[in-house]
């Protein structure tokens, strides 16, 4: 009987340990999502994006603000995953200069769990078994038309 409890309560402690979750980072071409035929659809017209020093025009600092957008995962390949979170996340900052009445958000960059990665060509995407992310900051800007 004795060995019966302990074998019991050996199998409830490895059941109670967590398994550890996938997170893989993944550095997606910025080009890929641009060109993407859902972008157009996904992104409001008029708000134009540029990515860490990429050079853009001067304009009125509306704030800076950030997006950390989630997509399920789950049966799908994580760079198209990785690519619907990116539309998302553009999605969220486009309509965000509008509300603020800006037309470009500069200076964005990755920001996931508020680490930057800035990079002119790239993002920062990762990927679950379930669920994929990409967190965005930049700063929406007016500039002149």
């Amino acid at each position: 009987m004795r060995k019966h409890i302990c074998l019991a309560l050996a199998l409830a402690t490895v059941a109670a340990t967590p398994a550890a979750a996938r997170d893989t980072r993944y550095e997606l071409k910025i080009a890929d999502v641009l060109a993407d035929p859902r972008y157009a659809e996904a992104v409001p017209a008029g708000v134009k994006f540029y990515f860490a020093d990429q050079p853009a025009p001067a304009g009125k600092d509306l704030g800076e603000f950030v997006t950390n957008r989630k997509t399920n995962s789950f049966g799908k390949q994580d760079e198209e995953a990785c690519t619907w979170a990116m539309l998302s996340a553009l999605k969220e900052l486009g309509e965000r200069a509008l509300a603020e009445r800006g037309n470009a958000v500069v200076g964005i960059v990755s920001y996931y769990k508020k680490q930057p990665f800035a990079s002119a060509t790239d993002y920062e995407c990762h990927a679950g078994a379930i669920v994929a992310g990409v967190a965005l900051k930049g700063t929406v800007v007016k500039v002149a038309p």
